[in-house]
């Protein structure tokens, strides 16, 4: 739709006779734009899915023969100083054969943050292939939270997740797009040098390390924040708590493959960091939970009854001594009240896995999600 005719359905047909600045004119133009191809591409899709026989998703090849619209999901948190250059530096580093999304959700900002993205959503600072989306929380939900959010709004063949801080460098976007190209579902950064202090650093190496034994997803940066995501990951995989970090792992479990390319990584030049040393012991927990869901997270029973017949064994030992032992002395008897604990523990564990698998049935299966990446069918 050209941008005059943007501008006469505006003042002609909506009865506006007041003059309009051109930098509107160009961001309702892009808009509508953006817009009439949607619902072109959902008119095509659904006079396929009755023409055709194939139940094949959007095939990468017709993801490149339209334009591709790549979307940044960014939290901030307090970055006032950092989030218009960021957009300037991510719409200058972007390929030209794409469009760009980016969704700044402010997490409770107490700073202007909410203001700068304001200025920013009215596509005066940036150039005309460059939409912002702004989302502002009521409160510091956290940055998971704030990723749902973007991910639920995003509409990119390809998401970026970045920090808002500018430690991140726009320069690595292109690589990350080559490596989604050569057959990757998730692409992670690896901030091979990193510009924090030692008691930062030290743990993260430690945390990494365990946490690719514990899962099986071997990556040397599990919580760096770059990355970059095929639409149908980010729709599939939602984090909750501060699972955001271990994004990988979480695609892993929908069987989605993941690559890692080392990135560059600057020094913080404005504000300090929102992460304290509590972050370490949630660190831990969530690498605990992690594991747990990977190994059990559609069959909790097993690892509840292992812990159960175990309980249950050892109850039944100790009794059995102290029948041995002399059902009449003071250590018998000992023994059989530490039986008959042992042995109530174990129901309980059953009783705990039984429950568990109730609870991931009580219509889940139903609605569960299968890696199904294709599907073909003959043509006879």
């Amino acid at each position: 739709m050209p941008a005059q005719l943007t501008e006469d359905l505006i003042t002609d047909e909506l009865g506006f006779d007041q003059s309009i600045e051109p930098g509107v004119i160009d961001r309702l133009h892009r808009q509508m734009s953006r817009l009439t191809e949607d619902v072109a591409h959902l008119i095509e899709g659904e006079v396929a899915s009755v023409d055709g026989d194939s139940e094949k998703t959007e095939s990468s090849d017709e993801i490149t023969a339209r334009r591709q619209l790549i979307s940044f999901v960014i939290p901030a948190h307090d970055e006032q100083d950092t989030i218009v250059e960021l957009c300037q530096r991510i719409s200058a580093c972007t390929p030209q054969e794409h469009d760009i999304e980016i969704i700044l959700i402010d997490d409770g900002s107490k700073d202007a943050t909410w203001s700068r993205i304001e200025e920013l959503s009215e596509g005066q600072q940036l150039d005309s292939r460059t939409l912002v989306r702004g989302i502002r929380m009521r409160l510091n939900a956290g940055k998971a939270a704030g990723l749902t959010a973007g991910f639920r709004t995003c509409r990119g063949d390809l998401v970026f997740t970045m920090d808002a801080d500018l430690q991140d460098d726009p320069t690595e976007i292109p690589r990350f797009i080559e490596a989604i190209e050569a057959g990757a579902d998730v692409v992670t950064g690896w901030k091979q040098k990193r510009f924090d202090p030692w008691h930062k650093v030290w743990p993260s190496r430690v945390f990494n390390k365990m946490l690719s034994a514990l899962t099986g997803v071997k990556l040397h940066d599990h919580n760096c924040g770059f990355k970059c995501y095929r639409a149908e990951v980010v729709k599939r995989v939602i984090p909750h708590g501060e699972l955001h970090r271990m994004m990988p792992c979480l695609a892993a479990t929908h069987g989605f493959k993941t690559v890692e390319i080392a990135v560059a990584h600057s020094p913080r030049r404005h504000g300090v960091s929102k992460y304290g040393f509590e972050r370490y012991a949630r660190g831990a927990s969530d690498m605990l939970t992690m594991a747990f869901l990977m190994r059990f997270g559609q069959r909790p029973a097993h690892f509840f009854n292992g812990f159960a017949m175990l309980y249950c064994v050892l109850g039944v030992a100790v009794a059995g001594s102290g029948w041995w032992i002399g059902p009449m002395s003071r250590l018998g008897v000992t023994a059989f009240l530490a039986g008959g604990l042992l042995l109530a523990m174990g129901g309980v564990g059953m009783i705990a896995g039984f429950v568990s698998e109730l609870m991931i049935r009580d219509g889940r299966l139903e609605r569960r999600e299968l890696p199904i990446s294709e599907t073909v069918v003959s043509q006879n």
